[in-house]
């Protein structure tokens, strides 16, 4: 039986998950709480394009949800970076 966990996310479902999971790391990275639910799948699935963008131009390339969940926070943590930036670390 194949679930969702085990495979790189294809449906909405597991993108959800992997942005909730990815934000939800980046909050704790970055601030030591998370964002509440529906910024932190925000952050996570924007996350996930850029880290993913950042990892191919890296050259670090891999499959699975683990990936995925990498990639994401990646991209979320740097993603709040920049926006406590602009916002003057607020």
């Amino acid at each position: 039986m194949h679930f969702i966990f085990f495979s790189v996310p294809s449906s909405l479902l597991g993108w959800l998950l992997v942005g909730l999971i990815a934000g939800w790391l980046a909050g704790k990275v970055s601030r030591g709480r998370g964002f509440g639910c529906i910024a932190d799948v925000f952050l996570g699935l924007v996350g996930a394009v850029l880290g993913g963008w950042i990892f191919t131009r890296l050259g670090i390339f891999g499959g699975g949800v683990l990936y995925s969940i990498a990639a994401a926070t990646l991209g979320a943590v740097l993603l709040v970076v920049v926006a406590r930036l602009f916002a003057g670390g607020n």
